[in-house]
């Protein structure tokens, strides 16, 4: 069976490694998204977009927080770098962050180091989250790995190359909220309710990810609030 171009994976359990761990960690947590099971994390900011005739222009969080006189930490919220739920900012930003998908440009730009921290970069997994509705009129088929708070996920199986590809049906764009490669080496986890993604994987990994050109990352830890 395809999804999205891709194969279904009907053997769940590959990923019950992950919903074990999410539902030990203390929820609205960092630990409740990401298995604490790695040496370092890191939070993946998603880009505001300003717009530039045909093109769309990202726009870090920084430029923000800086245009609006504000902090921009680890702990940062979009409401509060704004100083206020505003749905545009002109000539900075004029539309924000993505909630709950990861643009592709910046998916490459994780691929393109993650796979240098894995041995199975040709062996990935992908989770949706099922409740988008776009096209699982089935409730048991395929079959679903069981998260906390209702974030179940149907699984893909590609390579790291396919966290950019559209897991939802045109015209909709969706990105995977979950993935992570067979030898379990990292996991990266793009919450439906949020506008950053979170990482987890080895100190070398992270450091990485944190210093990659195109990727506004912060570090964080499992205790952090989301």
């Amino acid at each position: 069976m395809q999804f999205a171009g891709l194969p279904v994976e009907a053997d769940v359990s590959t990923g019950v490694w992950i919903s074990s761990s999410r539902r030990r960690g203390a929820p609205g947590t960092v630990g409740a998204l990401v298995p604490t099971v790695f040496e370092a994390y890191a939070r993946v900011l998603h880009p505001a977009v300003r717009y530039a005739g045909d093109d769309d222009i990202e726009v870090p969080w920084a430029e923000v927080a800086a245009h609006n006189g504000t902090d921009a930490d680890p702990l940062m919220r979009w409401v509060g770098l704004t100083r206020g739920p505003v749905e545009s900012q002109p000539p900075v930003w004029d539309d924000g962050p993505s909630e709950g998908h990861l643009p592709v440009a910046l998916a490459a730009r994780l691929g393109a180091v993650l796979r240098r921290h894995t041995t199975t970069p040709h062996d990935c997994l992908f989770g949706r989250w099922d409740g988008f509705g776009f096209d699982l009129p089935d409730p048991d088929a395929p079959p679903r790995l069981l998260l906390r708070g209702g974030h179940d996920v149907v699984l893909v199986r590609g390579t790291v190359a396919d966290a950019t590809r559209n897991l939802a049906p045109e015209p909709h764009e969706q990105s995977a909220n979950l993935w992570w490669p067979a030898d379990q080496a990292w996991c990266v986890v793009t919450d439906i309710d949020l506008m950053s993604t979170y990482v987890g994987g080895s100190a070398a990994c992270i450091a990485e990810l944190l210093a990659a050109p195109g990727v506004e990352a912060l570090p964080a830890a499992p205790e952090d609030p989301v």
